[in-house]
């Protein structure tokens, strides 16, 4: 070998050292090298808490390396959020992503929040928690058209209960209004258990929730579905009607899925969602979001954010946002 040809390989070498350093591709190829952070948008102990928890201990499995939840509260999960985008773009701080309250931060000309979808890399959503509504064993409404038929003749009589504006609750009782013409006295407090308390004290008359929040209220009698806003019957409610079955074609949900800050490089996307969609479609996996009473839906990279941003045009749309 001539003497150039050492110093051009050399300096190659050099070059694809330095590259590395700097953040490009070369060293992308190891990625992950150290532990990740997930970001969870809401305190400890709640349902985006439990769930973050259960896909953490999985995922350290697929990468061989520590997934370490934070827990940053406040602002309706904006503290959270914006902290997630204004982060490193480097696959090494993911966080939750809770549809639809995301969306309000932004939208809402009264938050106006500087971050918007854009701020974001979706990679995967992991879980879908549909929205139902339920009363008291022993209320007089037996079925869902006799809620709506009171909410029409009385209206704002028919107490139900929602957790902050623009929430999921709170979106699919205005698409009950503007589908059936009803409507209801709104009862917006802080905490679906605070809920719970009221509804079964009886305080208010119809709750608004997720399926995983009142199973096993349901499943020991104390509350009674009126319907579930689902496409099809939820397994973890066996025999509890769908709206639709009942003639009422609306529905609600809350989707919590993962992200990133914007400007994900595109190997380490795929390697994220990759690892990401392992853990969720494993047998082992789904069993543990069984027990929890979530609903494990894989909507991978592009179509995950199509469908984020097909929600944000629809929550517009009936916010008048």
């Amino acid at each position: 070998m001539t003497l150039n040809r050492r110093v051009i390989l050399t300096a190659a070498a050099c070059f694809a050292g330095a590259f590395a350093l700097a953040g490009g591709s070369p060293a992308l190829a190891q990625y992950p090298d150290k532990g990740l952070t997930l970001i969870v948008p809401y305190g400890a102990g709640g349902g985006t808490d439990i769930t973050a928890r259960l896909l953490a201990k999985d995922l350290e499995g697929v990468l061989g390396k520590p997934v370490t939840v934070q827990n940053i509260a406040g602002g309706g999960g904006w503290t959270g959020w914006g902290t997630l985008a204004s982060a490193k773009p480097d696959g090494y701080t993911i966080g939750y992503l809770n549809v639809p309250a995301i969306y309000a931060g932004y939208l809402d000309p009264k938050l106006g929040r500087k971050e918007t979808l854009e701020s974001f890399t979706p990679i995967i959503n992991h879980v879908i928690d549909h929205v139902v509504l339920t009363v008291k064993a022993d209320s007089k409404f037996k079925t869902l058209k006799d809620m709506v038929d009171e909410a029409k003749a009385k209206p704002n009589t028919v107490s139900i209960t929602a957790h902050g504006v623009g929430g999921d609750e709170h979106l699919a009782i205005l698409a009950i209004e503007a589908a059936t013409g009803a409507k209801f006295r709104v009862v917006q407090n802080k905490s679906t258990p605070e809920s719970k308390s009221q509804a079964l004290g009886g305080h208010v008359q119809v709750l608004a929730s997720n399926v995983s929040e009142i199973a096993t209220e349901v499943k020991a009698g104390d509350l009674r579905v009126l319907g579930v806003m689902s496409e099809e019957p939820s397994g973890f409610l066996p025999g509890a009607p769908t709206f639709k079955s009942q003639g009422f074609n609306i529905l609600a949900s809350n989707s919590r899925g993962i992200a990133t800050p914007a400007g994900l490089p595109k190997d380490v996307e795929q390697k994220l969602v990759a690892a990401l969609e392992k853990v969720i479609l494993s047998k082992d996996h789904q069993q543990k979001a069984e027990t929890l009473f979530l609903e494990p839906r894989v909507i991978r990279g592009a179509d995950y954010a199509k469908f984020l941003k097909d929600n944000e045009q629809d929550i517009k749309k009936l916010m008048n946002w």
